[in-house]
């Protein structure tokens, strides 16, 4: 089957063709607007946090803390979901296969608008009891009620919007997304203190006010994200009788639900992971429990590039399954571990040169977790580097629809390799265990990820899954033309 001629893939304005040109330019370029976007969201949590917080005081802020430990645990799922469906909407415009890919799409879209109603009318109705069972202290409670509660209601827009930002990378349109969360980030950090504070007309509702602020810009984001795609023709917008496609079909269901579950997964076992970490942090003390804060708080920005690089990877692999250039994955797989680590080395290495100034930023220059922190960021950082290494290889893996190793690694890296370090050198290290089991475990999860990327099963799974989508492209273009009148 001839395949499309340049860089824009069949579908319409947005569509980009991963499978030509040089790998490396392509997934730099291609991974920046994730980037982008991963940081304005950390930046707008960040922005939101410090109007709760001077606005409302110390129990408001802890209120969106406890707030927030829910809300990841529900887009756990939506990115293992949404990923799923990146990977298969790339694989089948990998193949041409512009159909498959709105059927993925559909169906990723559909499930996702009806788990995300059913997710947000019972979290309006069980918010009490969920934040009895996380044992929410009473001062917070209340504020931790109505924030929960206004947030679940911008759940389905915020949902939808991942939803719609995952498919289009799919198909290699990763600036459109980042377009929209600007306007959301802008419209979220400044509704917040007008909702928060109150404002002429509007009147002050306190916490409920911030989650308001986060409600309408994400609804607004969402609508006008939809609006443009039908304007601009994107590739994946459904017209006529495509808009069935939002049914989901049980084939198309089986494999986003079957494939997205062990993706999400992975980051619940990373999450429970640190939540333990953070219990072992605490035993230390009140200094060592500030120091550890704001290195997490640093190292949030350091792994964003590789999270980025790898979902790019991800697609462009996706692509080339579909289009059935195997032998491209070991260039795909080499090129983001290349990027991954100039691009994380040097954060690394400019934090570890300019740590003090960074870490003051969260502790002040007179607080005595400042060297405390730093001696952290020295033992484990560069950890970081080799998480990335490990999320590259897993990237090209999943686009061919393996899941369940990456899993098993994890979840052995995390638990034996990074807790059993730490109870077997604690007592003659001490705190610095803790510090250690970071790269420990990287080291773990880098050498087993490596050992079954060499592995050749995964690249026969990809081989099978692009003849079966060469295929489906195949028989939808022979269809095409019988239904041709002669």
């Amino acid at each position: 089957m001839a395949r499309p001629q340049g860089n824009t893939a069949p579908g319409g304005p947005g569509a980009r063709d991963l499978t030509r040109g040089p790998i490396l330019k392509t997934l730099l370029l291609f991974s920046m607007p994730t980037l982008v976007g991963n940081i304005l969201q950390s930046l707008n949590g960040s922005i939101n946090a410090i109007w709760v917080g001077r606005l409302l005081g110390d129990s408001a802020l802890a209120a969106t803390a406890n707030a927030n430990v829910v809300m990841f645990l529900v887009f756990a799922a939506v990115f293992g979901f949404g990923m799923a469906a990146t990977v298969k909407v790339g694989q089948s415009f990998g193949a041409g296969n512009v159909d498959a890919a709105r059927r993925t799409f559909g169906t990723a879209v559909g499930f996702c608008v009806g788990l995300a109603m059913i997710v947000a009318t019972a979290g309006w109705i069980y918010t009490p009891a969920l934040l009895r069972l996380m044992s929410t202290p009473a001062d917070i409670f209340g504020f931790a009620l109505a924030y929960l509660r206004v947030i679940f209601v911008a759940l389905p827009a915020t949902m939808i919007s991942v939803m719609i930002s995952m498919g289009l990378r799919g198909a290699g349109d990763a600036k459109t997304s980042l377009y929209f969360m600007i306007v959301s980030v802008v419209l979220d950090c400044g509704l917040n203190p007008v909702f928060i504070a109150g404002l002429g007309p509007i009147p002050a509702l306190g916490i409920a006010g911030s989650a308001l602020a986060t409600a309408i810009s994400s609804y607004v984001s969402m609508l006008v994200l939809v609006i443009y795609a039908y304007a601009r023709n994107l590739p994946l917008r459904l017209r006529g009788a495509e808009l069935g496609y939002l049914v989901p079909r049980m084939d198309e269901l089986r494999y986003i639900v079957t494939k997205g579950l062990p993706m999400g997964a992975q980051m619940l076992i990373v999450s429970g992971a640190g939540i333990i970490m953070l219990g072992l942090v605490n035993r230390e003390g009140s200094i060592v429990s500030a120091a550890y804060g704001a290195s997490l708080q640093v190292w949030t920005y350091l792994q964003m590039p590789a999270m980025a690089i790898s979902a790019a990877l991800s697609a462009m692999a996706a692509q080339a399954i579909g289009a059935g250039l195997i032998d491209r994955l070991g260039r795909i797989t080499r090129a983001g571990l290349i990027l991954n680590f100039a691009v994380t080395g040097l954060m690394t290495a400019l934090l570890l040169a300019f740590d003090r100034p960074v870490l003051v930023l969260f502790l002040g220059s007179t607080s005595p977790a400042v060297d405390m922190a730093r001696h952290i960021q020295l033992l484990a950082s560069w950890s970081y580097i080799l998480f990335g290494m490990t999320i590259m290889l897993f990237g090209t893996m999943r686009a061919g629809g393996v899941v369940i190793a990456p899993l098993i690694v994890l979840a052995i890296a995390m638990f034996p390799a990074r807790l059993g370090f730490y109870s077997f050198a604690y007592p003659s290290l001490g705190a610095d265990a803790l510090w250690l089991a970071f790269p420990v475990g990287s080291l773990a999860a880098v050498a087993m990820a490596a050992i079954a990327y060499a592995r050749p099963g995964w690249r026969e799974k990809a081989r099978v899954v692009s003849q079966a989508r060469r295929q489906e492209s195949e028989a939808a273009a022979e269809c095409a033309a019988e239904s041709v009148p002669a």
